[in-house]
């Protein structure tokens, strides 16, 4: 897989009559058993002949369902290019930002949930920023997936459509198949027009009333707070009902220092047996996180609770840059170092999304899609999809705070359900980083955990697989063996985030 980006999430339906009850922790371990042990065979429920969204839901006005059936099919999409099975319900195509005007728009895929209809959408955003979120949708957590190394589709035994409407949207303008020029320089802008995108689709859908989930990872880490808070500043549940968050290693905070610089020397000297450096390399960043104040930067501010708000870092200078000798040091060590999970080798595994004939460039892929014939699409844009320069916090183009200083605590307390987790083996947003910049955060009254991350995240038929922490409304899950992208390195743990999100289960 190859991005290009530093710091590279909907569910419908109309309401049913019964709700699905909370699982309890055996019903969940069972169930997950049950899926690792069918691996990619084909389940049968995904070869029923699929009908259109809108005739899955009791609806009373029958000119209004003929009405929806027949746009819906603009949407349907009936096969793909090289994947061996039937496809299942799935929509995809152009959006309009504004209703009726065709200058601006986003891209979406839409997988309905396999199960019982369920009142809920659940959104995935890719970061980058500027990344596709078609990578989400057939490399994370999608119904089927083509994932690196892999001949061909299969079939996805942890895809979230098992449990919940998916919503896969390509966002903000200039990233991939979407239409218009790149203006934003902030994420407010962006997220006003992914809200106006969120309307007309839930028009076009005949949805009402449904609880919303945002998910991401990365810059989505940005996209989400940001996206879910205007969804809230909206105040008309009818479309926009916010239930919760979840974000993937993610930027919430001073990403260039506090989530790279500060913590990348310890990283490298847990992670050792992937980075096999020689002693007198490691004496020297090991020295240098001393001399650059990121040794005392940990020891101070990585307590609970923390001591304090933390100073704003500029970005260090060439002899502080650890993050960036690490980095080339490693590709030196290991041509095949991928910096978003470190334990991989050679040789490097291939990739329909990367390459100079990505899947989704492909003429016959766009025509199953509804995308725009004449796009050209790559997985993550070539141009800046922000445009205020060098301007931002982290540089990016994109002035707006990080999202801990105001949009995510504000998410917290309207939600009392937001997940934040992190990967052990990436590198590009480290683990105890992003546990800095939440011991950063003012929500609830306090500022950060008041008190350490300890218990256990135990899958069935894996064991261990991380720790979890709750606190006012906030989970954190910190994923023990897993890269940048949690649902593709550890789709059982990530499965289980979404359990919790969808209020499924009450602890990891």
């Amino acid at each position: 897989m190859t991005h290009q980006c530093r710091c590279c999430g909907m569910m419908v339906a109309i309401k049913p009559t019964k709700y699905r009850p909370l699982l309890t922790i055996a019903q969940v371990g069972r169930q997950l058993d049950t899926i690792v042990t069918i691996g990619h065979g084909t389940p049968a429920s995904i070869f029923n002949e699929p009908k259109l969204f809108g005739a899955a839901h009791a609806v009373s006005d029958k000119s209004m369902e003929d009405s929806w059936a027949s746009e819906l099919t603009a949407f349907q999409v009936k096969s793909l290019p090289d994947v061996p099975f039937d496809v299942g319900e799935m929509y995809a195509g152009e959006m309009p930002i504004k209703a009726g005007v065709k200058s601006k728009e986003l891209f979406f895929v839409f997988q309905p949930t396999i199960g019982a209809p369920v009142d809920e959408i659940t959104i995935w955003l890719n970061g980058g920023p500027g990344c596709s979120s078609l990578e989400g949708f057939f490399q994370e957590n999608g119904r089927f997936l083509w994932t690196e190394g892999t001949p061909a589709p299969y079939i996805n035994q942890n895809s979230w459509v098992n449990l919940t409407n998916m919503l896969w949207v390509e966002q903000p303008v200039g990233t991939g198949y979407t239409v218009g020029t790149a203006t934003a320089k902030s994420e407010e802008e962006i997220a006003n027009d992914f809200v106006g995108f969120l309307e007309n689709f839930e028009n076009t859908f005949g949805i009402k009333d449904f609880k919303i989930y945002v998910t991401g990872e990365s810059y989505a880490g940005r996209y989400v707070p940001y996206i879910s808070a205007a969804i809230l500043n909206k105040k008309n549940t009818a479309l926009f009902n916010l239930k919760g968050a979840l974000v993937y290693d993610p930027c919430i905070g001073q990403f260039d220092y506090v989530q790279e610089q500060v913590p990348a020397v310890p990283f490298v000297q847990a992670n050792q047996q992937f980075f096999n450096f020689d002693s007198s390399f490691m004496s020297n960043i090991e020295s240098l996180h001393k001399s650059c104040g990121y040794d005392n930067f940990i020891t101070k501010y990585l307590k609970f609770p923390p001591p304090g708000i933390q100073p704003h870092m500029t970005g260090p200078s060439s002899q502080c840059d650890v993050f960036n000798m690490i980095n080339n040091k490693a590709t030196q060590v290991n041509p095949c170092f991928n910096i978003y999970e470190v334990n991989q080798t050679c040789p490097t595994p291939s990739d329909q999304l990367s390459g100079t004939s990505p899947y989704f460039d492909r003429a016959d892929v766009k025509k199953a899609l509804h995308a725009p014939s004449n796009s050209q699409w790559s997985e993550c844009s070539n141009k800046a999809v922000f445009t205020g320069g060098n301007a931002g916090p982290e540089h990016e183009g994109d002035i707006s705070l990080d999202s801990i200083q105001k949009v995510l605590p504000q998410v917290i307390a309207a939600t009392n359900r937001v997940l934040v987790a992190n990967g052990d083996y990436d590198m590009i947003i480290i683990t105890n980083g992003t546990l800095l910049s939440i011991q950063n955060m003012t929500w609830g009254n306090a500022l950060g955990f008041q008190s350490p991350p300890v218990t256990p995240i135990n899958i069935p038929s894996q064991g261990q697989m991380g720790i979890q922490h709750y606190e006012r409304g906030l989970m954190w899950a910190e994923t023990y063996k897993s890269g940048h992208m949690g649902p593709e390195y550890q789709p059982l743990v990530a499965y289980r985030h979404l359990l919790w999100l969808l209020g499924k289960i009450e602890t990891l």
